[in-house]
C-alpha cells in the first residue's frame, strides 16, 4: 500500500511545481517573450486543451487494453517515462522557443494524466474494498506533502539562486524542471518494484489489443445500463470536480483581480499544499467512522461554503484562511471520490471503468471557467463570477444523493 501511495508523492511534484506554479509564468516571460500577452495566454490555453482532449479520448481505450492484457503497471511505466521526458526537456529549451516548450509541456501533461488512470486502477490490486478510502487518502496526502516540500525548495531556489550556486532565477526555474523529472523517477520506483497486478501480463499484439479494446468499449457503453449508480455517480463527479478544478485554476486570478500581492498568492498555494496533507488523512479517518459517502457530502458542502465566502472576501489575510480551508477538502474530495468509485464498479473491469472516470475528470474544468467568464461579462463582477461556481457543487450533490450507498449498489 505504501509503495502504491508513493507514486502520488512522485508525480505530484509535476502538478505543483510545473503545472500550477512555474510553467505558466515561465512560458510567458521566457519562452514566449516575443509573444503578446494575449497570444501567450491563447497558446497556453490551446496546449492545455489539446493535452486534455488527447487524454480524454485515449483514457477509455488504453484502460480497456490494460484490463485485457493485465498491463496496468506496464502502461503506467510508459506514461511515467513520457511525462518525465517531457518535463526534463523543458530544462534544455532556450528562450523564444515557445513552440518547442509547449510541445514538451503537452507531452508531459499527457504522460502525467494518462499515468493517473493506470495508477488509480491499480488500487484494486493493493487492498480490499473496505481499505480503499484510507489507502486512496494516503496517496493524496503523500502527494500534497511531497509536492509541497519540493515546491518550497523551488520557491526558495528562485528567490535566492545564489544559495544553490545558480546565477539567476531563470537558471533556478530550469533546474527546478529537471529536479521534478528526477523526483518523479526516483519515487515511482517503489510502485514498480513492489506492486503486483492480480492478473499477470499477457502478450497481446497492440493492434489486436486496441481493436479488442474498442469492441469492449462499445460493449461497456451498453453495459453501463446495468450500473445505474455508476452512471449517476459519474455525472455527479463531473459536476462537482469541475467546481474543484475551476477553483484551483481561478483562485490565483481571482486574488489578483482583488489586488492581492503575487508573492502572497504563491504563499497561499503552499498553505493549501501543507494543510492538505494532514487534512486528507483526517478526512479518511472520518470516512472510516461515518462512511465514505457522508464524508464526501461534507467535503462538497465545505466547497459550497468557500464559494459563498469568496463573494464576501476582503483582505489578504482572509485569502490565506480560505487557502487553508480549501486545503482541508481539496485532497479529500478527490481521494474519497476515487475510493467510492472503486467499490461501485466491478473489480475485473477497473482499468476500463477508471478510464471513463478519468475521462470525466479531464472533461471537467470546461463548464466552470465558461460559467465564471460569462458571469463576469454579464454582471461585470468578479465576485458574482466566483459565486456562480456554487451551482456546480449543488448540482453535483443533488446527483450524488441519487446514488445508493456503495454496498447496496453493488448488490
Amino acid at each position: 500500500m505504501w509503495a502504491w501511495a508513493a507514486y502520488d508523492w512522485a508525480n505530484s511534484a509535476f502538478a505543483t511545481s510545473v503545472l500550477v506554479a512555474f510553467f505558466p509564468v515561465f512560458f510567458a516571460r521566457y519562452w514566449g517573450s516575443d509573444l503578446s500577452g494575449q497570444d501567450s495566454t491563447f497558446w497556453l490555453g490551446i496546449g492545455s486543451s489539446v493535452a486534455s482532449l488527447l487524454v480524454a479520448l485515449l483514457s477509455p481505450m488504453l484502460g480497456a487494453v490494460a484490463d485485457r492484457g493485465g498491463l496496468k503497471k506496464r502502461l503506467l511505466a510508459v506514461m511515467t517515462a513520457l511525462g518525465v521526458a517531457g518535463t526534463a526537456a523543458l530544462c534544455w529549451i532556450g528562450p523564444g522557443a515557445w513552440g518547442w516548450a509547449m510541445t514538451a509541456f503537452v507531452i508531459a501533461q499527457v504522460g502525467f494524466a494518462l499515468g493517473i488512470s493506470f495508477y488509480d486502477a491499480l488500487i484494486v490490486d493493493v487492498c480490499e474494498p473496505a481499505q480503499r478510502h484510507r489507502v486512496s487518502a494516503l496517496g493524496y496526502a503523500l502527494g500534497y506533502l511531497g509536492g509541497g516540500l519540493l515546491l518550497v525548495v523551488h520557491v526558495v531556489m528562485t528567490l535566492k539562486p545564489a544559495w544553490f550556486g545558480l546565477p539567476d532565477a531563470t537558471a533556478a526555474v530550469r533546474v527546478a524542471f529537471g529536479s521534478v523529472a528526477l523526483w518523479w523517477v526516483l519515487f515511482s520506483l517503489p510502485l514498480f518494484r513492489h506492486v503486483r497486478e492480480s492478473r499477470p501480463p499477457v502478450s497481446v499484439p497492440m493492434t489486436q489489443a486496441a481493436l479488442g479494446a474498442l469492441r469492449q468499449l462499445a460493449k461497456t457503453l451498453r453495459r453501463l445500463r446495468q450500473y445505474p449508480d455508476v452512471v449517476t455517480f459519474l455525472i455527479a463527479y463531473w459536476l462537482y470536480i469541475d467546481g474543484v478544478h475551476t477553483i484551483a485554476r481561478m483562485a490565483v486570478d481571482y486574488g489578483a483581480k482583488l489586488g492581492f500581492d503575487t508573492n502572497a498568492l504563491i504563499q497561499a498555494l503552499v498553505i493549501t499544499q501543507f494543510v492538505g496533507f494532514p487534512a486528507t488523512l483526517l478526512m479518511a479517518r472520518l470516512a472510516g467512522r461515518v462512511g465514505t459517502r457522508p464524508a464526501l457530502f461534507v467535503s462538497i458542502a465545505i466547497y459550497i461554503a468557500v464559494t459563498v465566502w469568496g463573494f464576501f472576501l476582503q483582505t489578504q489575510a482572509q485569502f490565506f484562511v480560505m487557502a487553508a480551508v480549501i486545503g482541508l477538502v481539496q485532497g479529500s474530495v478527490q481521494a474519497l471520490s476515487r475510493s467510492y468509485f472503486s467499490v461501485l464498479i466491478p473489480a475485473e473491469r477497473a482499468g476500463e471503468f477508471f478510464g471513463f472516470y478519468n475521462m470525466m475528470g479531464k472533461f471537467a474544468a470546461v463548464l466552470g471557467p465558461v460559467l465564471v467568464g460569462v458571469s463576469a461579462v454579464v454582471t461585470g463582477s468578479s465576485r458574482l463570477s466566483i459565486l456562480s461556481i456554487a451551482v456546480l457543487f449543488i448540482l453535483g450533490m443533488v446527483c450524488l444523493l441519487r446514488v445508493r450507498p456503495a454496498e447496496e449498489g453493488r448488490r
